[in-house]
């Protein structure tokens, strides 16, 4: 579920009071076997939509395949295209089905154009030819983790309710022998969310991975499988959950880690400090440039918004551009601006949050003004404390020294806090800042 590092980075759709013009570049999120997957993961939001197509294969066809190709290179007027393959499962497809696919992207690529290709997996079907065809043709592969053994299998099992937690590390081993470029992609949610330092240290010191997603399981509690209902599951995290969990391994990551291992969340944090666009569709100001292709043809706004009522029709009947640049998907886009409430257009980390995705937006807020983002006190928490580490690093930057140079800085701050902690009373504001007594603050450790 979910997607590749950097697939959802791109969202060309205009901001606030800017004229309405056709996309330059849009993201597609193509599902070719649709929610059919060989896991059962307990979580997954997507499985449901199976039901969506009662009587189906599940399975694009070659022509359609082709037909939406030959669409989607069209439609881009930007240099790079990136393929985005996802499900369910894409590789049930077989490998035949994805160099047919490289065929047609070749047949239809315009002078000039790179074209690049990703793929989200869970990894249990990978083998020794997969890893070589990844390899070759430069794709760029997500696998789902979740952390150590009993916190993957915790909710990854499959069909039968086994455990999956081997199926995947042999998956990683193949690709790093291979040579295959892939992140990893973790889920935040109850089982794992009090363990972040614990998962983060594995996906470092044990999987070895460079690159790093941490996606929070919101989850709703309705029989539909849509964004509805205002209840989630006991296996959703909650905001404080989630904003302590990055708390913790940004502290991690910012005293040991910097510039050898990137976090999805941090780079686009750091692009917002710099004053850039964050670049992830959940913290744009406005969305509909991410959308997502059910096997058939179907398009849909969104990839969390796969719903009878967010459908865009259907690229046999209509063409894939004027899908992405109809009335409808413009609506769907500026709603995401246009609906965020009061409470969030004053609050000090807008700028970089922008409300979060609209699918989580299930809240009041204080004054009772609804669209809230379930998130919130977590977004909110993380991206205070990692002000100061993130104006340093932009103040780096913009010298053209290395934002890595925060680990010195850091270390210092550590070491001249002990000294002062070593010297302070009992009942002495504590030196750290938070203006508690020492004893009630860090004086407890």
């Amino acid at each position: 579920m979910s997607c590749c590092y950097n697939s959802h980075m791109t969202n060309t759709l205009p901001t606030a009071g800017a004229e309405r013009v056709p996309p330059a570049a849009f993201h597609i999120m193509l599902k070719p076997r649709g929610a059919i997957c060989n896991l059962d993961c307990k979580y997954c939001y997507f499985l449901s939509k199976e039901m969506m197509y009662p009587g189906s294969r599940f399975r694009m066809a070659d022509d359609m395949l082709e037909d939406y190709t030959r669409q989607y290179i069209e439609a881009q007027q930007a240099p790079e295209v990136t393929f985005a393959w996802q499900g369910g499962e894409p590789t049930l497809m077989g490998l035949d089905f994805f160099r047919q696919a490289i065929v047609y992207q070749h047949k239809h690529q315009r002078p000039g154009m790179r074209i690049h290709n990703a793929l989200q997996t869970n990894g249990t079907l990978l083998d020794e030819e997969w890893c070589r065809f990844f390899h070759d043709n430069g794709f760029l592969i997500g696998l789902s983790l979740d952390g150590p053994r009993a916190l993957h299998d915790a909710y990854r099992v499959d069909k039968g309710g086994k455990p999956t937690f081997e199926r995947v590390m042999t998956a990683a081993r193949l690709m790093q022998q291979h040579k295959v470029e892939f992140n990893i992609l973790t889920t935040v949610h109850a089982a794992n969310a009090d363990h972040a330092v614990e998962v983060y240290r594995f996906l470092r010191d044990e999987v070895r991975t460079q690159f790093m997603q941490f996606i929070p399981i919101v989850e709703r509690d309705n029989d539909t499988g849509y964004q509805e209902g205002e209840k989630v599951t006991n296996r959703s995290v909650t905001g404080e959950q989630y904003g302590r969990f990055l708390i913790a391994i940004f502290d991690e990551w910012a005293r040991r880690d910097v510039g050898r291992v990137f976090v999805q969340l941090f780079d686009v944090a750091l692009a917002a400090w710099l004053g850039e666009r964050a670049g992830l569709c959940i913290f744009e100001e406005t969305c509909g440039a991410a959308l997502a292709m059910e096997h058939n043809g179907d398009v849909y706004s969104c990839d969390h918004f796969v719903e009878p009522r967010h459908k865009l029709g259907n690229i046999v009947d209509i063409p894939l551009l004027d899908m992405v640049r109809s009335d409808q998907q413009w609506a769907f886009g500026q709603a995401k601006r246009d609906s965020l409430p009061q409470y969030c257009r004053e609050c000090e980390v807008r700028f970089v949050c922008n409300g979060g995705c609209p699918k989580d937006r299930i809240l009041m807020t204080p004054a009772g003004e609804s669209g809230l983002n379930y998130l919130c006190a977590g977004y909110r928490a993380f991206f205070n404390h990692i002000d100061a580490p993130m104006k340093f690093m932009a103040a780096e930057l913009r010298a053209k020294r290395p934002p890595a140079n925060l680990m010195r800085h850091l270390a210092q701050r550590d070491a001249e806090l002990l000294r002062l902690f070593a010297a302070a009373g009992r009942n002495d504001p504590c030196p750290c800042g938070s203006g508690r007594k020492f004893k009630q603050c860090h004086g407890k450790a």
